[in-house]
């Protein structure tokens, strides 16, 4: 390692799925390596958020979606990307950094595009088992493509793809290595905002395991615009105390690191989270995700053993019910799901993709 610090600049967002690996990494330039990150985003993601909150500088551009935005979104998206690309490039003038790491989401395409055409060196992470449509595009430009899934490879050209599995947050790693036991919960994630079908099918599955007389405490993460109207809900039907109802969790690994099983949707970074903290699942993938990709991600954890999807077509609050009492009532059942799970961590793939990254970077240190 020289003495030369990496400076990255890290594009996307939208939502903490694409967010959160651009956080550990840059977690991982800045605390461990020395260098420094700064984030390009949109004002209308989530990253205006978190990327302050983790303590790194954000830069935005205008830019909006192209697949699946009917003709009028689409047309308005095409119209932006000459500025957004204008702009793209007056950001990497002022920040000249050594590497350009795309994450996803709308600003990931013009400034990672641009980066390529300046030559800087670049790289494009994908979290899922089927790629993105940003990304599989930009797989055309850049020098390096990192993929969490075996299934993600066919996309990309073979020289350029390594399979590093989805950077997560140095907290879960810190936390995982210092949890005991399996923890007491059920814990409820509709995703970073929320899902009113899973919000839906989690409060009908508390009112059936109560009626069993086998309810334990609850976290239901609800998103933003639901949190109200849940809470309502659950101090209506007399559950305050037992059931903890949030918007977000800002404090996933401790709350992880309490829960016996999880049910949740399948981003991808949701289940790199649960294995790095073995945590067994019951999967609902979001069924109007671009290309199916989180039946795709769910299937490859379904298949180790490590969790159980329940489509959302076919589910009901009494099967979640049935569903959570087979894995809680069966300790030999859960103990090899959170075993599976674990066989699914890459706890090495921040390092991995940092080490990556320097390779290409114009100065190595």
């Amino acid at each position: 390692m020289s003495e030369t610090p990496l400076r990255l600049l890290i594009a996307g967002g939208g939502t903490g799925g694409h967010l959160y690996p651009g956080i550990a990494v840059a977690e991982e330039v800045t605390a461990v390596a020395g260098g420094s990150a700064v984030f390009v985003g949109t004002a209308r993601g989530l990253e205006t958020k978190l990327v302050p909150q983790a303590g790194f500088p954000l830069e935005l551009v205008r830019v909006s979606g192209l697949k699946r935005m009917g003709l009028r979104g689409f047309v308005k998206g095409l119209a932006r990307l000459p500025h957004a690309l204008l702009e793209s490039r007056r950001i990497l003038s002022r920040h000249r950094p050594d590497v350009v790491l795309g994450v996803g989401g709308y600003a990931s395409g013009p400034l990672v595009f641009m980066a390529a055409l300046l030559g800087y060196p670049t790289a494009v992470q994908e979290q899922n088992s089927f790629p993105g449509f940003t990304n599989r595009l930009l797989g055309h430009f850049v020098r390096r493509v990192f993929v969490a899934f075996e299934e993600a490879r066919g996309s990309f050209a073979r020289r350029k793809v390594r399979l590093t599995g989805n950077p997560v947050r140095r907290r879960f790693l810190d936390r995982a290595r210092t949890a005991t036991g399996s923890g007491t919960t059920i814990l409820i994630l509709g995703g970073s905002q929320g899902s009113h079908a899973v919000n839906e099918l989690a409060s009908g599955m508390v009112r059936v395991l109560d009626a069993r007389g086998r309810l334990p405490r609850v976290v239901h993460q609800t998103g933003p615009d639901e949190v109200d109207r849940m809470q309502v809900h659950y101090a209506a039907l007399g559950y305050d105390g037992r059931v903890e109802v949030r918007a977000f969790i800002d404090d996933m690994p401790a709350v992880l690191a309490d829960a016996a099983l999880v049910v949740a949707r399948a981003g991808a970074l949701t289940l790199a989270e649960l294995a790095i903290m073995k945590r067994p699942a019951i999967l609902i993938p979001l069924p109007t995700a671009a290309d199916d990709h989180q039946t795709r991600n769910a299937l490859a954890f379904e298949r180790a053993g490590a969790a159980v999807i329940l489509h959302q077509s076919d589910a009901s609050a009494t099967r979640l019910g049935d569903l959570v009492d087979q894995i809680l009532g069966d300790p030999a059942r859960h103990q090899s799901m959170s075993a599976a799970m674990g066989t699914l961590a890459r706890a090495e793939a921040t390092g991995a993709v940092v080490a990556e990254l320097a390779s290409i970077a114009r100065r190595r240190y």
